[in-house]
């Protein structure tokens, strides 16, 4: 089962007011394990970066002026994601920008059917509790010390981890046991064959045995 954890940076909240994507970022699930591919991009969004918006990711304009446009980047993008679902922290929001970046490339949407929403899931495992990124790490203690901005790939590989955790974890004990049961069916057994035990009848028990015969009417045993 293929996955993509997806985040992205904008320069705002809403992209019908004009903000855009300036930072899009994927790591590739199987099974819900991490594979190591990965796919990150800065782009140049092509206006202004409030000053709000770089505190939260720290990319500035001056970074960013000669960074590739969204439509320079957009097929490699679908190209990664394929058709796997998408692990997403507060879907609504990224696909929101990302639906607006493709629309305005020219290419098709991506349908939210599509969006696993880890904020929907930890609100249903932990209700009232608080649900996002940093509360989480704390939660299922891992460790988010280098998390100083909010940068769309390390955003990706904390929330691989919590998605995993949401999921159940590792559950080692279970694979652990899987794999002794494949290797028990799977390996040869090696039993020692021993040859028959020879088991002569005395000449008391044959005795014992005519005896019993005369008692047996036309008895099969003999001959």
């Amino acid at each position: 089962m293929r996955e993509i954890v997806l985040d992205t940076e904008t320069t705002g909240l809403d992209p019908a007011a004009g903000h855009r994507i300036v930072e899009i970022a994927g790591l590739e699930l199987l099974h819900h394990i991490p594979t190591g591919r990965t796919f990150r991009e800065y782009i140049n969004p092509e206006r202004d970066i409030p000053a709000e918006a770089e505190r939260i990711h720290g990319l500035s304009e001056e970074f960013l002026k000669d960074k590739p446009v969204f439509p320079e980047v957009a097929q490699s993008f679908l190209d990664f994601i394929g058709d796997a679902k998408l692990v997403i922290h507060n879907a609504s929001f990224d696909m929101k920008f990302l639906n607006a970046e493709l629309k305005s490339a020219g290419l098709e949407r991506l349908p939210m059917e599509r969006a696993i929403d880890t904020v929907a899931l930890a609100r249903e495992r932990f209700p009232g509790a608080q649900v996002n990124l940093d509360a989480l790490c704390r939660r299922f203690e891992i460790d988010n010390s280098a998390r100083t901005f909010h940068g769309a790939l390390l955003d990706c590989e904390l929330l691989a981890e919590v998605y995993l955790e949401l999921r159940g974890g590792r559950q080692p004990g279970l694979v652990l046991e899987s794999q002794r049961k494949t290797a028990r069916a799977a390996a040869p057994v090696d039993r020692e064959v021993r040859p028959p035990r020879p088991h002569a009848a005395s000449a008391e028990e044959k005795a014992a045995h005519e005896t019993m015969l005369e008692k047996l009417s036309d008895p099969l045993w003999r001959a």
